[in-house]
């Protein structure tokens, strides 16, 4: 009877093991000496996405939702993206104007854990459908806190808000970011928090999770003025050597918008990459924000849109082919036509842009170049816009627009006509 017994929880052990999905287990994504992303011994390219409310989305407090965080992940993975770009979480008190909410770090080293929660969950489930996640820890903008948050927190006074107190008064106070020690200090013990962690999900170690493809010290990281380009160039360069000393195993990156981050002045931009300690490189594109089309001629000005952005992606290709790194363009987005917001709006100038971009990535792979990958800005998905304001506000949907921005500006929702061309993209980079 022992024995028969025996032999009956091996053959259910066998059964159940065969009916229960394994998760693929990946190698790091690495960066070979030719310059090419590698992912399990073959060639990285990718088409993918910036899904910044990733980790809010993921939470089961304010502004969670797990079934949408799910039918999103589902949906994305069907169209063959599967490399995210996301804020590991906003900084500072909820309530502000313009910034994202709620926050993750509502006080210097002081932690909302069912935000934390939402980012080892939204990891979790990253790694269930084999995707991965660029995470970025910082910004130079206030719609996430950053800069302005832990000026804030280490005496400098008030944060400045765009939005109430007007542009030119927030560049004069992020600009002291740059010469503020105590500032810095208090980002550091930020990095060392979330890159040491353990998911709670999975018992995994986020250094020794495939699932990240890179750690980036932050969303556009400037200096904010030419006095500031040696701290600058020096800050960046200990945030890199900071992540690397914590985890080895991870690709770092910068994310720079590229000379247009670096007021101006390529050679700074090529001095911050060159460190080793950077994997790869980064560049943003936004036709319409930087003139490069009007609102009221997106489509007769497309043809500028894509002649100047073949050049300034072609301007940093020189910086990535002396470094023998991959480039990547993980920001860029075109407006809906028109210049309208409502998610029924066509988007055919944006679609033909769109287009164009992903050519380019695929005549890179063809001929095994540096241009490796974009993250186009940014996913709505099956958001649901609230009718009767632009602008998001407490207890509407999270858009690919974030608060500062209309709700559907750059948006990539799941009806768009941009979906078919974005997943005919990624079956041809297979």
């Amino acid at each position: 009877m022992k024995k028969q017994l025996f032999f009956l929880i091996i053959l259910l052990s066998f059964i159940l093991g065969a009916c229960t999905p394994k998760l693929i287990e990946h190698s790091f994504i690495e960066v070979n000496a030719d310059g090419q992303f590698i992912r399990d011994g073959k060639p990285y390219y990718y088409v993918g996405t910036n899904f910044w409310y990733g980790a809010i989305l993921g939470s089961e407090g304010e502004g969670g939702n797990r079934e949408r965080l799910h039918k999103e992940l589902d949906f994305l993975k069907s169209i063959g993206v599967s490399n995210l770009r996301v804020l590991v979480g906003a900084d500072g008190k909820n309530g502000v104007k313009s910034r994202v909410e709620p926050s993750l770090q509502t006080a210097a080293g002081v932690y909302n854990d069912t935000i934390l929660a939402g980012l080892d969950y939204f990891m979790n489930e990253l790694h269930k459908r084999d995707m991965t996640a660029v995470l970025y820890l910082n910004n130079s903008w206030e719609w996430s806190g950053g800069y302005s948050v832990y000026l804030q927190w280490s005496g400098h006074g008030d944060a400045k808000v765009p939005a109430i107190d007007g542009w030119p008064a927030y560049m004069e106070y992020v600009q002291q970011y740059q010469q503020s020690d105590s500032a810095k200090a208090l980002f550091a013990n930020h990095v060392k928090n979330i890159v040491t962690r353990t998911n709670r999900y999975n018992q995994i170690k986020y250094v020794e999770d495939p699932t990240i493809m890179s750690w980036q010290v932050g969303n556009e990281p400037r200096a904010f003025s030419n006095e500031n380009k040696e701290p600058f160039a020096r800050w960046m360069a200990d945030v890199a050597a900071l992540i690397k000393s914590l985890d080895s195993n991870h690709l770092v990156s910068s994310g720079s918008e590229g000379m247009a981050g670096c007021e101006g002045d390529i050679a700074l931009y090529e001095k911050i990459h060159a460190d080793p300690n950077y994997d790869y490189l980064n560049i943003h594109i936004w036709p319409y924000n930087w003139g490069w089309v009007k609102a009221d001629s997106l489509t007769e000005l497309l043809p500028q849109a894509k002649e100047k952005t073949k050049k300034y992606i072609d301007d940093h290709m020189v910086i990535a082919k002396k470094y023998h790194k991959p480039i990547v363009l993980e920001e860029f987005g075109f407006p809906r036509d028109g210049f309208q917001f409502a998610k029924e709006t066509s988007t055919t100038a944006r679609d033909a842009y769109y287009s164009y971009v992903f050519d380019l990535i695929r005549q890179g792979r063809e001929q095994g170049g540096l241009f490796a990958g974009c993250n186009f800005w940014a996913w709505g998905g099956f958001a649901k816009q609230t009718p009767g304001h632009v602008f998001w506000e407490k207890g509407d949907d999270y858009t690919g627009d974030p608060a500062q921005e209309q709700q559907g500006l750059n948006s990539v929702f799941a009806t768009d006509s941009t979906i078919e061309i974005i997943k005919a993209e990624n079956e041809k980079l297979k």
